[in-house]
């Protein structure tokens, strides 16, 4: 049992009579410890990186060549993030890896975070929808417009269906228009990326657009045997 509450979670302070806090209950220290794992625990349930565990900046190599010169910056980004990072390159050049370095980065500093697929997060809202859905469609849009920091991974892989198209869009003006900290990465090339989106994506007033060049990662120590 907890030295100081014998388990009951409350205190009182020792303090006379007529003072504002005599008789007044506190949670214990070990109550607010047990409140503080919670909600951390929940943090990190609803950051969504529960497969990306290992994808942090320790476990990425930052001396690959033509990554040198961006890692740095990636670096100061996460450290504070402040508006828009936009990560643009082709597969296996690591952006999903940075990315979720960033939000592990916030995670820890107990910040909300969402790290979110473009498509399976488009999937969830459109499941909203369902009958079976335990979640309303304005609750789940509002809680990815609003959270403190939003990792968007593999813009331009969804399906361009007029509905998905438009809500990706409400989602990054919101975003946008609020000034809201917001990673994206694609590995399209900008031409490709819907116009109103990369409109936004490549305001200097608002963040800063990277493109990364380096060799698919995942055929680095694969030999041409191999392959």
């Amino acid at each position: 049992l907890c030295g100081s509450c014998g388990g009951a979670g409350w205190v009182k302070e020792a303090v006379p009579f007529g003072h504002p806090h005599f008789g007044v209950l506190f949670p214990c220290s070990c109550t607010q410890q047990r409140r503080a794992a919670h909600e951390a625990a929940e943090r990190v349930r609803l950051s969504n990186l529960g497969g990306l565990h290992d994808k942090t900046f320790a476990t990425f190599n930052p001396f690959i060549a033509g990554l040198r010169a961006m890692i740095p910056v990636i670096r100061t980004y996460a450290r504070q993030p402040d508006g828009w990072l936009t990560l643009l390159g082709p597969y296996g050049v690591g952006k999903t890896h940075l990315a979720a370095a960033i939000a592990h980065e916030a995670l820890g500093r107990g910040e909300m975070v969402l790290f979110a697929v473009v498509p399976d997060l488009l999937d969830h809202l459109r499941a909203t929808f369902g009958p079976q859905s335990t979640v309303a469609y304005d609750e789940r849009f509002e809680l990815v417009r609003g959270v403190p920091l939003l990792i968007l991974d593999d813009l331009g892989t969804e399906s361009a269906t007029p509905w998905v198209r438009e809500k990706l869009y409400q989602l990054i003006n919101h975003r946008y228009s609020y000034r809201l900290t917001t990673v994206v990465t694609s590995n399209l090339k900008p031409e490709a990326i819907e116009p109103r989106i990369y409109s936004r994506l490549c305001d200097p007033a608002v963040g800063t657009l990277l493109t990364l060049r380096a060799p698919d990662y995942r055929r680095r120590n694969v030999s041409p045997s191999d392959a």
